[in-house]
């Protein structure tokens, strides 16, 4: 018989580690879900800016201040990586879906290669006061460092949907994936609005990567264990759905976290392709998709 306390605890833990789902995939829903740009180099980026946030770490900085500390350079650099991009593939006409794959798989592995040949193949851990402490309420104890990732994940969550709804930049981003026409009509270079959004969904990985390193040591192929999950926090909130992607990434970790608990933690991987399996059936526009 299922404890109810067990499941109590399962859907608490699940909440924390689906914020974290939710900061790790709010990057890819830009650049994918607004962008079409088939990213699949998202979580290698991802570890980059955990392995930025370890570098500073050793000048005594907090994770995620080193993170914060990071996102300009990380901004910068995707909006001048969306630029290469936009020469090589999408100026030319030619057809992203395969060609840009293939692309994006090649800057995974260069990055995993550089990554190994620069900290080596160890794992490494960050160093905070939290890290290791917990909030005991009753018989639960909650770990201070799945706290932090949930309230980062949800300033991100919050701060971006406001930019994107409320500013005239941020509707231009969720526009251009749309009518690149329209925003020519009204003056607005669509390749300029491309490459602030890429800059963007670049720039918030060096803060999920600092939550990262937080949650649990890194190396430097990490990032294969995040592909799958966060297409799936993506696809499951609709692409192009930021608002959505905090919703999404909680009930990726709600099930995920129910699956470990009960029938094992080598089942849990298999969570988020069963929910994206289920989801393609019944709703192929997703939760909040249209």
């Amino acid at each position: 018989m299922i404890s109810l306390d067990l499941l109590l605890e399962a859907v608490l833990f699940g909440i924390l580690l689906g914020g974290f789902y939710a900061a790790v995939s709010l990057g890819l829903s830009v650049s994918f879900g607004l962008l079409d740009v088939p990213n699949v180099a998202h979580p290698a980026v991802l570890v980059v800016g955990a392995y930025g946030a370890f570098s500073l770490g050793k000048y005594g900085i907090d994770p995620i201040v080193a993170g914060l500390l990071l996102t300009p350079l990380f901004f910068v650099a995707g909006s001048l990586f969306y630029k290469g991009y936009y020469i090589i593939f999408e100026r030319r006409g030619q057809s992203a879906a395969v060609n840009g794959l293939a692309f994006f798989f090649g800057v995974v592995f260069i990055i995993e290669v550089v990554l190994v040949l620069w900290y080596g193949v160890d794992q490494r851990s960050a160093k905070a006061p939290y890290i290791g402490g917990s909030l005991e309420l009753g018989e639960i104890r909650i770990p201070y460092r799945l706290l932090s990732a949930f309230g980062v994940a949800l300033v991100i969550s919050v701060m971006l949907s406001l930019y994107l709804s409320k500013t005239f930049l941020g509707r231009a981003i969720k526009a251009v994936g749309q009518d690149e026409e329209a925003l020519r009509l009204m003056g607005v270079d669509p390749v300029r609005v491309k490459q602030l959004a890429f800059g963007i969904a670049t720039g918030v990985n060096s803060l999920a990567g600092a939550v990262l390193l937080i949650l649990a040591p890194v190396e430097p192929t990490i990032d294969r264990i995040y592909i799958g999950r966060t297409f799936c926090v993506v696809v499951l909130a609709g692409l192009g759905s930021v608002s959505g992607t905090l919703t999404a990434g909680l009930i990726l970790g709600v099930a995920e976290s129910i699956v470990l608990m009960f029938f094992g933690a080598s089942w849990s991987p298999a969570v988020a392709f069963g929910l994206l399996l289920i989801l393609l059936g019944f709703r192929p526009q997703g939760l909040f998709g249209r």
